[in-house]
């Protein structure tokens, strides 16, 4: 079973309503909020980290970056890291390579969210693929996955 499967399964299992679509193949969550005409703040960027506490993963809007600086402060970890590309494909063997979905609870690992992320209502993301898209209501996604919600980005550019 597919990962885009396995995800659809668990939705439909936990009756939770969602769209699938599958456009070209984008690499970015900026170039998926484009192809999918929505908002970046709408779109669920995965990045995956590792502490003193393990793997994990923080979900963010599009048009925002991680803060690694922010997130060690508030998790309270002497240090943190990006996981690199091998780290990557030996946690999510069944994804392409930076299309993770945003369900680190399938892969046992914790997720924490951006804070901007919570005020939205709906949030697209990868389904596993550079190619498939899911949309589900915010509130389904927290009651699935249960994630820490807290501030942990920071503006991806500056307005001028």
């Amino acid at each position: 079973m597919t990962i885009l499967e396995r995800l659809l399964k668990y939705l439909d299992d936990n009756r939770v309503p969602y769209l699938h679509t599958v456009h070209e193949p984008v690499y970015t969550a900026r170039e998926l909020a484009a192809v999918e005409h929505v908002p970046p703040r709408d779109v669920a960027k995965v990045v995956v980290f590792h502490s003193e506490r393990g793997y994990a993963m923080a979900v963010l809007p599009a048009d925002k970056l991680l803060d690694l600086k922010e997130l060690r402060s508030t998790l309270v970890l002497s240090h943190v890291r990006l996981a690199n590309e091998q780290e990557l494909a030996e946690l999510f063997p069944d994804c392409e390579l930076g299309a993770m979905p945003p369900f680190g609870n399938l892969f046992g690992l914790r997720v924490y969210v951006d804070q901007d992320l919570n005020a939205e209502n709906l949030i697209a993301f990868n389904g596993g693929t550079h190619d498939d898209v899911i949309e589900i209501h915010y509130r389904d996604f927290e009651r699935l996955v249960n994630p820490r919600v807290m501030p942990l980005a920071r503006w991806a550019y500056a307005w001028k």
